[in-house]
């Protein structure tokens, strides 16, 4: 409240200088974040497409050399020399050769399949005998092969290649090259008696490029198992890195199904691509670093020296123009200062002006002439308007009702709002000229809509658009007959006692046909009123209503009662008024009429 004090005491310039800064550097500050965030945006989704086929062509190289691998396991498998040479016991010299020879053969024929990798095909009896295609993949011997950890996996799993991660440090204490194992069990179809393995052992490097061509700074691939291990990736330090928490988000991303999730590797915020492999069992993912991605595509530390470059010659600029605007139109209100005490005649001198404060003084010194000109037509209109009197009690319209309108039509003539005065000039002729005739006649529903219109516009002039009315008519409804001023005296008392409290509200003006009936409603959300007061009330007896705050003239002497009488008289019991209200939830008011088609040409 104080800096508000401190803020309303300032001058014009002042006040002006601060808004234009607060704004400018608001909008500043908001254009940067959104354009930062659109690109984001544009990032998220452009990467979010593109990553996805590229992700697609990954897995469609690793299914092609799974292919390969399964193909050589299942030849290997069904080969009868192979599996002699592996389950035959002790022989003599000569046959073990031919058996070795024939082996050998076998095996150069089905490692044909995968030509196109370097890799080593080793297999282990279970008689004790091994056979390898190149034995530097495996430093050790055949027997800790079929006790290590690999193979014990694989016979745990015999009818699924088994893909898995080894690491050689057993002699220089430190990671040699990593290999991609891919292992089978071998058995008998008949009895699932396992009698070997196969593997298929492939070092990282000739692994990586199945991926590698799909990398770059910042987009980093890698391959992790069901236990959170990176088996493979283009950073050669994650490989063999356990991360269950990343293995959490890339599970939930493939059960969400939703592309572009941010991750944490290494502290460092990523945004998360993956597909799952189930030939692999494994979870092929995708992680770019967003901030060297949006750094390529946003210069932000540009883009923000530009913006504050912008927003410091447009200060400026500002100031000097408002300070020369505002210097202009202190000199005029000064003079325009002394209409209180020197009446209309007090002209403003615009010799010395500047452009804005001249048009502003022509405006004030036209508006003094019509001033005057109008005060000498006033005083002659209602000398006119106080003959009219007796005319206007003719006509059922309370008086006061027209002054009060025509006091508002010369409020806005004074304020020079010339059309909106033309319109209500326009509407209180319409208004009279639907009502003005024997009230106990009918007329079209679209003739008493328009009379509700002109005189809801009318209100609206005088006191404001706090109260809003709507209307929902049926367009079949438009020619059946009403009485006259039927539904206006509901909308007066809505107007002037149902926002005595609330203050601003709105009125819904509904007429349709229900059960062979004309239903006109009336329904407001304003203070309603307790209907339990007396509940011996009869449907369509007039209710009590809460005094209005301020002494307004109504329209017409129409009271509810009399809505009701009038409908019972014309048309029977069976039709009438009913009247609904809560405290604090509004009023709604029913009006039932019997469906005459009017006779009318309304053309």
């Amino acid at each position: 409240m104080r800096y508000m004090r401190m803020f309303n005491n300032q001058s014009l310039f002042v006040k002006l200088f601060l808004v234009t800064l607060i704004s400018l550097i608001t909008v500043s500050v908001l254009t940067l974040a959104i354009t930062i965030r659109m690109s984001e945006q544009v990032f998220l989704q452009t990467f979010s497409i593109t990553n996805t086929k590229l992700l697609n062509q990954m897995k469609s190289n690793l299914e092609s050399y799974n292919g390969a691998v399964a193909t050589t396991t299942n030849l290997v498998s069904q080969s009868g020399t192979i599996r002699n040479y592996l389950t035959s016991g002790d022989t003599d010299s000569v046959s073990l050769a031919m058996q070795t020879y024939n082996m050998t053969q076998r095996m150069k024929t089905i490692s044909s399949n995968l030509s196109a990798y370097e890799v080593s095909i080793m297999i282990l009896g279970a008689n004790g005998r091994s056979y390898t295609t190149d034995p530097w993949y495996w430093s050790g011997t055949a027997a800790e092969l079929a006790d290590h950890p690999i193979t014990e996996r694989t016979i745990r799993n015999p009818h699924k290649i088994v893909y898995q991660l080894y690491h050689d440090d057993s002699q220089s204490g430190t990671w040699k090259e990593p290999v991609l194992i891919a292992s089978k069990a071998l058995y008998h179809h008949g009895s699932d008696e396992i009698y070997g393995t196969i593997y298929v052992m492939i070092r990282d490097s000739m692994f990586k490029p199945f991926y590698a061509n799909f990398t770059s700074d910042g987009n980093d691939v890698l391959l992790m198992n069901d236990e959170g291990m990176v088996i493979s990736s283009n950073q050669q330090e994650l490989i063999g890195m356990t991360d269950k928490t990343l293995l959490n988000k890339v599970v939930a991303d493939q059960r969400s199904g939703e592309l572009g999730k941010n991750a944490d590797l290494l502290g460092d915020d990523r945004i998360l691509f993956s597909e799952y492999l189930p030939e692999f069992d494994f979870y092929l993912v995708n992680l770019i670093d967003k901030d060297a991605a949006i750094g390529q595509l946003v210069n932000v530390r540009a883009l923000t020296l530009t913006t504050l470059g912008i927003v410091g010659i447009t200060l400026i600029i500002v100031y000097f123009m408002t300070r020369k605007m505002t210097r202009s139109l202190r000199g005029l209100i000064h003079q325009m200062s002394g209409i209180p005490t020197k009446g209309f005649s007090n002209y403003v001198d615009i010799s010395t002006s500047s452009r804005e404060a001249q048009e502003l003084g022509n405006a004030f010194n036209f508006m003094l002439d019509e001033l005057n000109d109008y005060v000498d037509r006033l005083v002659k209109t209602e000398k006119q308007q106080r003959n009219a009197e007796l005319a206007a009690l003719q006509m059922q319209i309370n008086p006061h009702f027209l002054y009060n309108t025509l006091a508002s039509i010369k409020f806005l003539v004074q304020q020079g709002d010339r059309e909106r005065a033309a319109e209500t000039i326009n509407s209180l002729i319409t208004l009279l000229q639907n009502t003005v005739s024997d009230v106990e006649s009918t007329i079209p529903v679209r003739q008493e809509i328009e009379t509700l219109k002109n005189y809801v516009y009318i209100n609206h002039v005088r006191y404001g658009d706090k109260i809003r009315v709507n209307y929902f008519i049926e367009p079949g409804v438009m020619d059946y007959e009403v009485p006259k001023l039927i539904i206006q005296p509901f909308i007066e008392n809505a107007f002037f006692h149902a926002f005595n409290h609330k203050g601003e509200g709105s009125i819904i003006i509904m007429i349709s046909c229900q059960h062979e009936q004309l239903i006109c409603e009336v329904v407001d959300n304003g203070d309603g009123m307790d209907m339990e007061l007396d509940r011996h009330n009869k449907a369509g007896e007039e209710t009590k209503l809460p005094q209005t705050k301020r002494n307004r003239k109504l329209f017409s002497g129409i009271g509810i009662k009399n809505v009701d009488e009038r409908i019972k008289i014309m048309y029977g019991e069976d039709y009438g008024v009913q009247i609904t209200s809560k405290p604090g939830e509004g009023t709604k008011v029913k009006i039932s009429l019997p469906l005459i088609q009017s006779n009318k040409d309304n053309s």
